[in-house]
């Protein structure tokens, strides 16, 4: 934890015992900054964690140029973003706007829908302060991204009203760098924000947890798919139960180290009326986002369309192996569509799982019917997925990756300076300060390394995927005793593939001088803090 080289951050020690923070500032921060401490501030580095961070699930292709926002426009003003061509051509290696977008070189995190609704009341309490944020980065020769174009919004002052927007680009001087660091500050708030309370929360912890309960009381212990979910459902209502009690809690850990504060369970809350479980399996979600398009003769069925994807890759090559495991399992059990449609246990099971547990989503028809072996194989398939590599990709990069608050700080305080406002002197004066003014208080950030730090520790019992309790006898069935073992002879043969990756000098996202290579969806892991490992459920 380079608190050198931002001298106030020492301070922290005044609030905290010397244990706490020598154990927040072990060397197992510095295996992922050691080689270049300084690259958090880099334009790259900024870009490449889109793809390759803690939250690499947001970035999207941009389809519509300028970008065009849902939101009711008599209240959050014009839906269309204030980014014009003129912004950011200069940037676009002699490409215009409409051929980048043609060469599928036009990328976006976008979070202007997820937060604008919220920000006047973030803005209103004391010490917390934020933006709705659009990104754009364009796709370089290399196979990496440069980030182009930063949008911040706030709502308008009354309906009716233009919407305040302020559109930056990267610097050109001494001032313009300082206002662009804040910008970016601003948008890895909103990412830290959404991709805790959103894609971590609740896409995998809560959206996995009715399927979980449902499981419990309706197939039996004997059932062949409890059995191949058993290992995917290990410690998870445990966990969310504690979640409940001390993170996502009102004056909760989660509420005092996020810039939403007390609105965070309400984003949480709003971000559920777009989730669709169809989509929420790996290849499903890389098509709608516009990162693949859909090709037979590439791998798994896809083309990504940034090669180096260090998630997406790395992920396909798990969700394959994922596929074919629960496939022969359930072509095994489940030959017919009438075995699958008459198994009472089962279809209660799916029944309760939708219409009680995603009571509010149980009329939606992009529920798969669970009619065929390959529908029941799709939900299986993505049950998995979501309890075990898809919560690992989310979770246990947080203290590694996220650990350095200024890196991607969860809680900003206050908004970027315009010239016309007093503060905007005080920056000037020393924009060095002013930036870390922006950031949470000494105590807050040690609260927030302390917490994260604890959710990204694998315990010394963890079953990881591939691995499974009595792996010779959970089953008097020796087909699938022995299809098991297959599959963990895959998940191996995968963790030696990823490695090959990461030593790569050609997949510039993941190799290279400072770069952090990409070690999430590494199956397997020692205990503790380690930035790797895929276990087989949401345990932490």
């Amino acid at each position: 934890f380079f608190l050198s080289s931002f001298g106030p951050f020492v301070a922290v020690a005044s609030f905290t015992p010397s244990p706490v923070i020598n154990k927040l500032t072990s060397s197992r921060f510095f295996l992922f900054f050691a080689a270049d401490k300084f690259a958090w501030l880099r334009d790259d580095e900024f870009a490449r964690q889109a793809l390759a961070g803690i939250n690499p699930v947001n970035i999207e292709r941009v389809q519509v140029f300028p970008p065009v926002s849902k939101l009711d426009p008599v209240i959050y003003g014009s839906p269309e973003s204030a980014i014009r061509e003129e912004h950011i051509i200069s940037h676009l290696n002699g490409m215009t706007v409409q051929q980048a977008m043609e060469n599928k070189k036009l990328f976006m995190l976008d979070y202007h829908e997820a937060y604008l609704p919220f920000v006047s009341r973030i803005n209103a309490s004391e010490g917390r302060k934020a933006y709705a944020t659009r990104t754009l980065f364009f796709l370089t020769p290399l196979g990496t991204l440069k980030p182009v174009a930063i949008e911040l919004s706030l709502p308008p002052p009354s309906p009716g009203a233009a919407a305040p927007r302020r559109v930056l680009t990267p610097p050109t001087d001494g001032t313009t760098h300082w206002l662009w660091q804040l910008a970016k500050a601003h948008v890895n708030s909103n990412d830290a924000g959404v991709h805790q309370l959103v894609n971590h929360w609740l896409r995998t912890h809560a959206a996995m947890e009715p399927f979980i309960l449902a499981a419990h009381r309706h197939l039996s212990a004997m059932h062949p798919v409890f059995k191949l979910l058993h290992p995917h459902m290990r410690y998870t209502l445990e966990i969310n139960a504690l979640a409940r009690q001390n993170l996502i809690n009102a004056d909760g850990v989660i509420e005092s180290c996020f810039t939403p504060g007390h609105l965070c369970m309400e984003i949480s809350a709003a971000a559920y009326q777009s989730w669709r479980f169809d989509q929420e399996g790996l290849p499903a979600d890389l098509l709608r986002r516009g990162m693949a398009v859909e090709d037979p003769a590439h791998p798994h069925g896809l083309r990504l369309l940034i090669d180096d994807y260090p998630y997406a890759s790395d992920g396909l090559l798990i969700w394959s192996a994922i596929l074919d495991w629960v496939r022969a399992y359930v072509d095994s059990y489940y030959p017919t569509a009438d075995a699958v449609r008459s198994d009472d246990e089962l279809q209660q099971w799916y029944w309760e799982s939708v219409n009680v547990g995603h009571r509010d989503k149980r009329h939606a028809e992009w529920w798969p019917e669970l009619d065929t072996p390959g529908n029941l194989g799709s939900v299986l398939t993505t049950l998995v997925w979501l309890s075990s590599a898809q919560h690992a990709s989310l979770n246990f990069g947080q203290y590694p990756l996220g650990g350095y608050v200024p890196n991607r700080s969860p809680m900003m305080r206050r908004l970027v300076p315009e010239e016309s406002e007093p503060e905007y002197a005080e920056f000037l004066a020393n924009p060095h300060r002013f930036f870390l003014s922006t950031m949470p208080s000494l105590l807050q950030a040690t609260k927030f390394m302390a917490v994260v730090d604890t959710l990204s520790t694998h315990s010394p019992d963890e079953e990881y995927l591939g691995q499974r309790q009595q792996p010779s006898t959970w089953t008097g069935d020796a087909r699938m005793v022995e299809a098991f073992y297959k599959f963990a002879a895959e998940v191996r043969r995968i963790e030696r593939e990823i490695d090959g990756r990461n030593r790569d000098p050609n997949l510039r996202n993941r190799c290279g001088a400072g770069v952090v290579p990409y070690e999430l969806l590494m199956p397997s892991s020692p205990p503790g803090v380690t930035g790797r490992g895929v276990p087989n459920s949401v345990s932490i």
